[in-house]
């Protein structure tokens, strides 16, 4: 989208008797800095982390703070699907695609480090499971043979060469891998092409991963944006279950799970037919067709787009907290579409190397009672320098 270089930023809008009152929790990429901001969008608590290149997190209920990072030292600039590029180590090759980390580590209120697991090829999102192990998304290279028989994308894959797939794995506190599942063998090379804007260096592009343990079932959510794929793996027998597809999806970001069983969706829109817009979206999984029962759009629907990042949290009151990630704007909305409040981040960082952007990856909101926050006080130096209230 575009916007006015006059825009107002901070808290724009707020309608404090149909919001949900909590603390909202962002980290504005390329920053060093995480944040948790108050209903009147002032920064209440800081992470400050200048050894690491920190990006997305979410708040644990032991008051830490879980988050993926990369080494301060950047790649070397070589582009995906250039020989050059194939031609470095899979260490190499994935430190300059999106979202890509080398470890992720959890530091306490105070921003100590208490826990930390490193892999180069770990990327995008995580999941914190209740007996203390962690799932992560991570890249690799594909069998030669099935690779060849992926289709769509635009350049060539060399004979011999491979594409970068995914796995998913799940590692206990000491970093033992307890459970995995490749994607790449689950989804079908003819039937899950790569979507015409994807190179042909990377298949499935996993960015978001979500694990449902209730009433006996343990399923994984995932989104693989280069296919405009959203599905459900058995974590049981590994089997891939449920799967959602164009025209409901398209370059999509944060599925989640409802407490009724159906599933949500950031649907970004790039490469929709037509005008690209942004919409969210409910799915029951259980249902004959993957049609949406709710979904939400601007009006016109050109006035909410983000073509990458993103995303969409389900408030218990049934708000939404809608992050426009390209925008850097953070909203909320009623289940009829109501806008309730808004927030727009002033940061400007380096967000790739030849550009600044105010992106945000998510956005996540707490509750005052939420048991992970700890002591919280306006950083008033630091919201008088950024604007912020």
């Amino acid at each position: 989208m575009g916007w006015s270089p006059f825009r107002q930023t901070g808290l724009t809008f707020s309608l404090p008797a149909k919001v949900l009152t909590g603390y909202t929790l962002i980290h504005p990429l390329g920053g060093v800095d995480t944040l948790l901001l108050d209903m009147q969008g002032r920064v209440v608590k800081r992470w400050h982390q200048e050894d690491i290149r920190p990006g997305y997190c979410r708040l644990l209920e032991n008051g830490n703070l879980l988050q993926l990072g990369n080494d301060r030292v950047r790649p070397s600039g070589a582009a995906p699907g250039t020989p050059e590029w194939r031609a470095l180590p899979i260490e190499q090759r994935v430190r300059v695609l999106g979202a890509n980390a080398t470890f992720i580590r959890e530091i306490d209120w105070r921003g100590d480090v208490v826990w930390e697991y490193r892999d180069p090829l770990i990327h995008h999102d995580f999941w914190r499971l209740e007996n203390g192990n962690t799932v992560l998304v991570r890249w690799r290279d594909m069998d030669p043979e099935r690779a060849a028989r992926v289709e769509g994308g635009h350049g060539n894959l060399p004979a011999g060469e491979t594409l970068l797939g995914d796995e998913f794995i799940e590692i206990d506190p000491s970093g033992n891998v307890v459970w995995r599942a490749v994607l790449d063998e689950l989804l079908d090379p003819v039937a899950d092409p790569l979507s015409p804007m994807s190179h042909r260096a990377e298949w499935t592009h996993v960015n978001s991963v979500a694990v449902w343990q209730r009433g006996g079932e343990d399923k994984l959510l995932f989104s693989s944006r280069n296919t405009n794929r959203v599905g459900i793996i058995d974590r049981a027998s590994g089997e891939l279950v449920w799967k959602l597809t164009e025209p409901a999806i398209f370059g999509q970001h944060h599925p989640t799970w409802l407490t009724n069983g159906n599933v949500q969706v950031f649907d970004n829109g790039l490469n929709r037919p037509g005008l690209p817009f942004s919409r969210v979206i409910e799915i029951d999984p259980r249902a004959e067709k993957n049609e949406p029962v709710w979904h939400y759009r601007a009006d016109p629907p050109q006035e909410f787009f983000s073509a990458h990042i993103s995303g969409a949290e389900r408030q218990p009151n049934g708000n939404v907290l809608i992050c426009e990630g390209a925008a850097g704007r953070v909203f909320e909305i009623t289940p009829r579409g109501e806008y309730v409040w808004e927030w727009v981040s002033p940061f400007l960082n380096r967000v790739l190397p030849d550009a600044q952007g105010h992106w945000i990856f998510r956005a996540h909101r707490y509750r005052p009672d939420y048991p992970g926050l700890g002591e919280l006080e306006v950083d008033t130096r630091f919201n008088e320098l950024h604007g912020l209230g």
